[in-house]
């Protein structure tokens, strides 16, 4: 055990980001001979994979985050500072917040990625989903619509509030329309007296031909199958090309489609944190298309061998010709390579390559469905389904959590409810409009192929 006034002589370890990547650092680095800063803009980790839980209802925000002090308290080599990074110095070897500056020995950047428009100002009508504050207004949108709904003696808005549409195929997609499926459906049908919950259309669309699309296509099929078991509509090779007012309108083959919806949801691209541009510009660093930092071999920069990049962030190669995916796994793993890396380093101890194990991946549909592709074992139903509940419940990562988690989801799996239906926004009470026909604005998409249209 280091003393507290010895810390100034250490190995100073500044770790931006408490996602997967800069948690799962810090934590390795605990019994290291160093200081470890641990930087967040909020005081809490988030366990991202169960975001559309939140956002549906089923969880509350509490049951998947912990907050970052209770997981490092521990650590006593360790501090938690909340604040954002509004600049680098590679040369000076410094952190600067907008209250003070924070110097480094080694730099550990996991600030992840956030959402990918495409150029296009459509945030504020299709929110995404890659933190609570977003699971948080998906949830409002979503009970809105339905108390919308409710209140609208007019027919066809009465079908514009019940509609929902998705944009974009991938996990984060497919398990928000099997969870909103199961919401309208199942768990709403009795809460209503004005209007059939069950008659709601949620409609998911995917760009490319297939809906989960780095599983393997049999895995795939049977995602969309029991996604339209459940009810959703699923539209492959579509793309977006606009979102305005209550019209969402896309392009199938050489024809431009319209759908009216009051709520739309993103869930197709990302983009790097803000903090990759600020790599670029002050320590020369590469960027991918996406964004990301193209890093070394050992996830540190070409020109600064004490900056780290690791999770979403970070552009590695897979060994295939690809990139490591942005998932948990692969953020957790680079977390832990690059803190044994830095303490072997200050060690003078040799370190292996970095090699990734794949664990393959998860996606849920609904209750009994699921798809698991773990390489040597492909599942499908039940099975997967219950491995998906053991894996995502054994990676919470606080004993609370998972108890509560469990108790929640027994309750909801036997009772078919879903206790966290609430409708919050931050600073004023909910408000639902009704329209006389008069100021009812439906905004008319021009029949002309646009310019661009946009990849999910």
């Amino acid at each position: 055990m280091v003393a507290q006034s010895d810390f100034s002589n250490l190995h100073h370890v500044v770790i931006v980001g408490g996602g997967f990547g800069g948690l799962y650092a810090a934590q390795k680095l605990a019994k290291a001979p160093v200081k470890v800063t641990l930087i967040d803009k909020r005081n809490f980790h988030v366990f991202q994979p169960l975001l559309y839980q939140v956002a549906t209802g089923g969880l509350s925000p509490a049951d998947i985050s912990s907050p970052l002090r209770a997981l490092l308290s521990k650590n006593k080599n360790t501090e938690v500072l909340m604040g954002e990074v509004t600049e680098i110095d590679p040369e000076q070897q410094t952190v600067k917040l907008r209250y003070r500056d924070v110097k480094y020995d080694s730099l550990i950047l996991a600030t992840g990625v956030t959402h990918q428009y495409f150029g296009n100002d459509w945030e504020k009508n299709a929110p995404g989903l890659k933190t609570i504050e977003n699971a948080l207004e998906i949830r409002r949108k979503v009970f809105i619509s339905f108390e919308s709904a409710e209140k609208e003696p007019n027919p066809e808005r009465r079908k514009d509030w019940l509609t929902f549409v998705l944009v974009g195929g991938g996990p984060a997609g497919v398990e928000l329309a099997g969870a909103l499926a199961e919401l309208a459906h199942g768990t709403l049908k009795e809460d209503f007296r004005n209007i059939d919950t069950s008659e709601a259309e949620i409609i998911l669309l995917q760009s490319r031909e297939h809906i989960l699309p780095v599983y393997p296509p049999h895995l795939s099929l049977k995602a969309r199958k029991s996604l339209e078991k459940l009810g959703v509509t699923v539209k492959t090779g579509v793309r977006v090309d606009d979102i305005r007012g209550q019209l969402v309108t896309y392009r199938d083959g050489d024809k431009l489609e319209q759908i009216r919806t009051r709520t739309v949801l993103w869930t197709a691209g990302m983009k790097a944190s803000p903090i990759a541009n600020m790599l670029a510009e002050c320590a020369d660093a590469q960027l991918d298309q996406a964004g990301r930092v193209i890093v070394e071999p050992d996830f540190h920069l070409a020109k600064y061998k004490n900056i780290f990049v690791v999770g979403d962030l970070a552009h590695y190669p897979d060994g295939e010709g690809g990139i490591l995916p942005g998932i948990a796994p692969v953020a957790m793993q680079e977390g832990f390579y690059v803190a044994r890396f830095i303490r072997n380093g200050i060690q003078n101890r040799p370190l292996k390559p970095f090699k990734y194990t794949d664990w393959g991946n998860l996606a849920v549909i609904g209750k009994h469905q699921a798809v698991v592709d773990m390489g040597w074992l492909k599942l499908s139903g039940f099975l997967a389904w219950f491995v998906w509940l053991f894996i995502h419940v054994f990676y919470l990562l606080e004993f609370d959590n998972k108890l509560i988690v469990m108790i929640q989801w027994a309750w909801s799996y036997f009772t078919d409810s879903k206790g966290a239906r609430l409708i919050t926004t931050p600073g004023k009470d909910p408000e639902i409009k009704l329209e006389d026909d008069h100021e009812t604005i439906i905004y008319e998409a021009t029949l002309n192929p646009t310019e661009t249209s946009i990849s999910l």
